[in-house]
């Protein structure tokens, strides 16, 4: 009886906690914070080692946000930290970490550019089908490919689906050259060579012709077929551009090493001697055929 009695008036003292205040006093317990152990100088090495690890975290945080990394989750930062700390001479952890590092990497600066290339194409880059065909490669599971098979495989594909893209994007560019420079050859003074650089002297000169290798001053003006002015060295001063004609663009290259100096020739080029299948900056697309005034001012004698 005197048990009972006990026992009912433990539930009776129990019950006399409202669950606010239960949940209250819980939270109060959840905050208390962790002691750390106490940091121990005894020398100049030591408050120079430690100085030093303060130091050279300047600058860390905005380097941990630009990598991706919620400062709210500091805890977990530092516990990851200390951990690689602990195991640095462990070979399991170094390629444990090392893993994570290259996933990070392949998600976040791979993935994306291979994604990018096939966009617009026939094909497209299944994320999940990727990673499995990386992992397969070192897990040396060639029951879909061989290492060389795969390569071969997607080399081709890469190459098909680029020439598709390309010719979706600028194959109307590369014909209105093609046509342009057709028309243009049947002119009056146009001069075709077997490269397929066309030109048409303006002014000729009676100076020196200048090597690959001279340093020379020139003075032009570049359009596209449409008549856009995209360059000239006018824009960039009142002084004539120097460079080695082995510098620039096959097309320029091969005439200006005709030229003597003094003359001014209009030259005509097609894609494969300008910006071929890349282009230049957002004036010049991919597979431009281009028009160019060139002035040969001076060879510059060392």
């Amino acid at each position: 009886m005197k048990k009972a009695l006990i026992i009912a008036l433990a539930l009776v003292a129990g019950a006399s906690f409202s669950p606010a205040e239960a949940g209250k006093k819980k939270k109060q317990q959840a905050a208390q914070p962790v002691v750390a152990e106490p940091v121990v100088l005894s020398n100049s090495s030591d408050s120079v080692s430690y100085a030093g690890g303060m130091a050279i975290t300047n600058g860390l945080l905005p380097y941990l946000q630009q990598q991706g990394v919620d400062t709210a989750y500091m805890a977990d930062f530092l516990q990851g930290f200390k951990e690689m700390i602990k195991s640095a001479n462990d070979p399991r952890k170094a390629a444990y970490v090392t893993g994570m590092d290259i996933a990070k990497q392949l998600s976040e600066r791979m993935l994306p550019n291979i994604v990018r290339d096939f966009t617009d194409t026939p094909d497209s880059i299944v994320s999940e089908k990727l990673f499995q065909g990386f992992t397969a490669a070192l897990e040396n599971d060639t029951t879909l490919f061989t290492q060389a098979d795969a390569e071969a495989y997607f080399r081709t594909k890469q190459k098909y689906n680029n020439e598709v893209k390309q010719e979706k994007l600028y194959g109307a560019n590369r014909n209105a050259g093609r046509q342009f420079l057709a028309e243009n050859a049947q002119k009056d003074g146009v001069i075709t060579l077997p490269s397929g650089l066309q030109y048409k002297v303006l002014v000729q000169g009676n100076g020196e012709v200048p090597t690959a290798n001279d340093r020379v001053q020139v003075n032009y003006e570049g359009r596209l077929i449409d008549g856009t002015v995209f360059d000239a060295s006018s824009k960039h001063g009142d002084k004539p551009a120097e460079f080695t004609p082995g510098q620039v663009i096959k097309g320029w290259t091969e005439a200006l090493t005709m030229m003597p100096v003094g003359s001014k020739w209009q030259l005509y080029i097609p894609y494969e001697l300008a910006y071929g299948e890349r282009g230049a900056g957002e004036d010049i697309k991919p597979y431009s055929a281009l028009i160019f005034d060139v002035e040969l001012v001076d060879i510059i004698k060392k």
